[in-house]
């Protein structure tokens, strides 16, 4: 039986009780936002800005801000720290890499944030684009690791087709790909740089690959601020499939990625047909909900919450493709595809789930199975690739004795 708690130090936590013995002598930029914390919830920047034993140089922030307030994909301009006077450089804003400029004078660049598992949470990629400007540069880059909250055992998705590369999923990695910050970054520098960066990455300890958020026995502090809670965590890996439709994800709302819905559905009708396709470790409710921005903003949705009972048995990539199929089989006049936004003319459906032929699919009708050909084969394929690079292996399983089971 898994224990309520698990004992175990974030890289920020290793780095702290070594005396901040990696950064000696360096000038230090870092890029972090709220969710990095240390194990008595004290943020990684409030920590580096009051050591004496830290010369920090700059601050970096990624999507949704340094501070972590911006919305998704909210453009963010350059500032300046109010309480230390130092830059803070926008990584999503003018510029996804740092230049040349933003690297003067420094030493290393620090990376800690808190990472939610899927290819296209676009922090792992702009610690990429870190890594491809620092290389250039002569800059060591420093990862700060933290755990996967997924756990590192699953593996779940499709590949990315090159030609669908962006801030979303610039490398062929699964959806779900089981991989720390730390082990993406040792992969991703190892395999996808032309130019390698001069990489530490810090390890965690005590966790492996066997443990979920949960087990941990730690706060969650939303790495963004639709993902403010463990259960919108577990299906954003499929949820976030939403943004490319003109279904609400239920932004705007008090469940973002549990709820689905749009004015023109049948809520208790759809809950019974995604029902009887029999998903593994989840149930469908009926629900109505009113979101106040994003898409729908103002009126009411009729749609689903999706309840997970079985968190080891749940697909959610699977399972949300699933639910996006049957509501524009459904609702063919209604449902919808957002129209392409980006000069390369791409539609969002289409870099979020890595291909340009499963939108196609889904509109002709195919068979769920067609839309997930040759997953489980890539996701071994991927499974293979990534064990050099991965730090942290599967927990001993313990067997239980008569005497621990009286």
């Amino acid at each position: 039986m898994m224990p309520d708690r698990i004992a175990f130090q974030t890289g920020l936590d290793v780095l702290i009780a070594d005396d901040f013995g990696a950064l000696m002598g360096k000038r230090i930029g870092l890029l972090t936002n709220p969710s990095a914390v240390d194990q008595h919830l004290r943020s990684t920047y409030d920590i580096f800005h009051r050591s004496e034993a830290v010369n920090l140089a700059a601050l970096f922030g990624p999507e949704h801000g340094f501070m972590g307030a911006a919305a998704d994909g909210e453009q963010i301009g350059a500032a300046v720290d109010s309480r230390t006077g130092l830059p803070i450089h926008s990584l999503y804003g003018a510029t996804y890499r740092p230049t040349a400029a933003m690297l003067a004078g420094l030493d290393a660049i620090v990376c800690d944030l808190q990472d939610v598992g899927a290819r296209f949470y676009t922090y792992i990629w702009t610690i990429a684009e870190i890594m491809a400007a620092a290389g250039e540069h002569g800059v060591e880059v420093i990862v700060l690791d933290r755990p996967n909250p997924l756990g590192g055992r699953i593996i779940e998705g499709g590949p990315l087709d090159p030609a669908l590369a962006s801030l979303v999923g610039r490398g062929p990695l699964p959806i779900r790909h089981g991989l720390t910050v730390g082990e993406l970054a040792r992969l991703i520098n190892a395999v996808l740089l032309p130019k390698r960066a001069h990489l530490t990455v810090i390890p965690c300890v005590g966790w492996s690959r066997d443990l979920v958020w949960p087990a941990l026995g730690r706060p969650w502090i939303a790495p963004s601020p639709n993902i403010h809670c463990v259960e919108a965590l577990l299906h954003y890996p499929g949820a976030c499939l939403l943004e490319g439709t003109n279904l609400s994800e239920g932004r705007g709302t008090a469940q973002p990625f549990q709820w689905v819905g749009a004015p023109w559905i049948d809520g208790p009708a759809l809950a019974d047909h995604l029902n009887q396709q029999g998903w593994p470790g989840v149930r469908f409710r009926a629900c109505a909900f009113q979101p106040t921005a994003s898409k729908w903003a103002g009126q009411v949705c009729h749609g689903v919450q999706a309840h997970i009972t079985d968190t080891p048995a749940w697909q959610p990539v699977r399972a949300w493709l699933g639910v996006i199929a049957a509501i524009r089989r459904l609702y063919p006049d209604d449902f919808a595809w957002l129209a392409p936004t980006d000069p390369a003319g791409d539609h969002h459906f289409d870099r979020l789930i890595g291909s340009r032929t499963t939108r196609s699919l889904i509109d002709s009708g195919a068979p769920l199975a067609a839309l997930m050909i040759g997953w489980d084969a890539f996701c071994a394929e991927f499974d293979a690739q990534r064990q050099p690079y991965m730090l942290y292996r599967e927990r001993p399983i313990t067997p239980i004795t008569s005497e621990e089971n009286s």
